[in-house]
């Protein structure tokens, strides 16, 4: 378990070393705000690693906000880490601003040599919501724009591909949440593609993953209830959401979707320990009314058909 006694930990996100450690990065705020709402305005991206995913060892913050005026002088947010074939290290991440009142969600990237020294690789964004495919915050059917939790890694095409969570223009606002796509040849410059998935009942399909768990492609994200269509709601056991697909691309049979069987487990995803030991690991939300904010200790997880399930 990661649990800090000052500060409230939530998405988080891994990648695994030369040496066998698996390197955690998180969002973490003060618990000195009392009230864990105001958490979001105030996210930096902390870092820690581990063998065996229960003992954690605390290393610097990886990234905070930038000085203003900045895309990401607001609050830096959910990401992940690849390494590209120059052996460089980067992590793409979310960015909101002061100036556009946190509203306005942006993807951009930091590299580093060693995973603990991480510098942003230019002081504009890399890709933000097309209004071509996207909804945008001026159409006033959410609060925000969503373009976050940048999902990347190397398809079979040879190509890269970040899966970001995102809304389309039109539909139900409670049920336009889908997944965003953007692909680069080079990890620096990056072109947004339409959506990869249709609506399906979630407002935001909230830090998305994707995974072959014993041969079948799955799709992972969370969303919780007041977030979701009356079906999905009533269908939910948590907040984690499975779904089978075809690749790692998709297409996916979101009627097969389901939920793992967790009350409070957020922003969780799939990691492989060892060849076919896959666990699930993400932060425990809201117990008994009151907000946690604490990595769980990793969850084992196995396939039963085209579903997943705690065992």
């Amino acid at each position: 378990m990661l649990k800090l006694p000052d500060h409230w930990v939530w998405d988080s996100w891994s990648v695994r070393d030369d040496e066998g450690y698996t390197h955690l990065f998180f969002l973490r705020a003060s618990r000195a705000l009392i009230d864990p709402d105001r958490r979001h305005r105030r996210a930096s991206i902390g870092h820690a690693r581990s063998r065996d995913l229960v003992e954690w060892e605390l290393l610097p913050d990886a990234l905070v906000t930038a000085d203003s005026p900045a895309w990401d002088d607001g609050a830096t947010w959910t990401g992940s880490v690849v390494r590209g074939d120059d052996g460089l290290w980067r992590m793409f991440y979310t960015g909101v601003s002061r100036g556009e009142d946190w509203m306005v969600q942006r993807v951009g990237v930091a590299t580093s040599r060693d995973l603990i020294t991480w510098e942003r690789a230019s002081d504009d964004p890399l890709v933000e919501a097309d209004p071509r495919w996207y909804e945008k915050l001026d159409s006033g059917q959410w609060h925000d724009e969503a373009w976050r939790d940048p999902w990347v890694f190397r398809g079979d095409d040879d190509r890269w591909h970040m899966l970001v969570t995102a809304r389309v223009t039109d539909g139900e606002p409670i049920g336009r949440g889908v997944i965003g796509h953007a692909v680069s040849d080079d990890l620096s410059s990056w072109t947004v593609e339409p959506p990869l998935s249709a609506p399906a009942g979630w407002g935001q399909l909230e830090v998305p993953q994707t995974a072959v768990v014993d041969g079948v492609p799955f799709l992972v994200f969370c969303c919780w209830h007041p977030h979701e269509d009356a079906r999905r709601g009533a269908q939910a056991t948590g907040g984690m959401w499975f779904v089978p697909g075809e690749s790692l691309l998709g297409p996916w049979d979101f009627e097969a979707a389901g939920t793992f069987d967790h009350p409070s487990l957020y922003a969780a995803r799939l990691i492989e320990r060892q060849p076919g030991d896959w666990v699930i690991m993400g932060f425990s939300d809201t117990v008994d009314g009151r907000f946690v904010g604490e990595i769980v200790d990793p969850i084992p997880v196995v396939r039963d058909g085209r579903s997943l399930r705690l065992a």
